[in-house]
């Protein structure tokens, strides 16, 4: 039984889909909570009622799925990156004169090395090994990899070693130039994505100041804003302000992540 087990471990061949977020143990709690949170937020100060909670759900669980897709963002770009010193380390080993197949097998000690056992790099090589035992040629397991990445990089190397593996050409050679054109691109996005990264923070303090403000004025001027809660004019006044201010969030997202995309992030 014990042997059948072990046989079973060493040519599993579960997959992971990058295209959606596998959550860890507890993130998936603590985003619902996040979720929960921001909801009871906005049913508070909008409206100064728990019966505003069921209506705001659906932002709840947008907010759910945004903190998934950003996730899932940084997950990909993860593997590019651990992908990038993968192929680097492939390519140190065909010049000390391994074959291609091995020199795969070799780099998962380094990948161990460099972002230990449970990192998404060496996780897709123990694949790859599992999948050389079943006979399951790299270029198609490459192929394979590129498709759940849906990842230009990847994508890209898995064409080129495939084309340069039936037609006979010089693998070292092409791994080293794939590796070099990966790592100027990789470099070059995250230059871009630094940039970005101080926007999105002054676009988070602009999210913010609205609140502040009206918190303070709150604060300051007990009784202000009474008018505007538990009658339905002041339901519509601020369901109106609640309706502008969330498109304003979502317009200013989604220019950040056009912007992200376009540069390939």
């Amino acid at each position: 039984m014990h042997k059948k087990e072990a046989c079973t471990n060493r040519t599993s061949l579960k997959r992971r889909d990058y295209h959606e977020y596998t959550w860890k143990r507890g993130e998936w709690l603590f985003a619902v909570v996040q979720a929960a949170a921001v909801v009871c937020f906005l049913a508070y100060f909008f409206y100064r009622s728990m019966w505003a909670v069921p209506p705001l759900a659906a932002v709840g669980v947008l907010f759910y799925r945004e903190c998934s897709e950003k996730k899932k963002n940084r997950c990909r770009e993860e593997l590019v990156i651990q992908f990038r010193e993968c192929i680097l380390s492939v390519s140190t080993s065909l010049k000390a004169g391994y074959a291609v197949e091995n020199a795969f097998l070799e780099s998962r000690s380094d990948m161990r090395l460099l972002y230990g056992e449970h990192s998404l790099i060496y996780q897709e090589l123990e694949l790859i090994r599992r999948g050389m035992v079943i006979n399951i040629t790299l270029e198609e397991q490459l192929a394979d990899l590129a498709q759940r990445s849906d990842s230009d990089e990847i994508t890209q190397f898995a064409q080129i070693f495939s084309i340069a593996k039936r037609s006979g050409g010089n693998i070292p050679s092409i791994i080293q130039t794939s590796s070099e054109i990966i790592g100027q691109r990789i470099d070059a996005r995250q230059e871009m994505n630094t940039v970005l990264s101080g926007r999105r923070m002054e676009q988070n303090i602009m999210k913010w100041i609205p609140f502040a403000i009206l918190f303070y004025i709150g604060f300051t001027y007990p009784g202000y804003f009474d008018s505007l809660y538990h009658n339905w004019q002041g339901v519509a006044i601020m369901t109106a302000c609640l309706v502008l201010y969330l498109a304003a969030y979502v317009i200013g997202d989604r220019i950040l992540d056009k912007i992200q995309r376009d540069i390939g992030g």
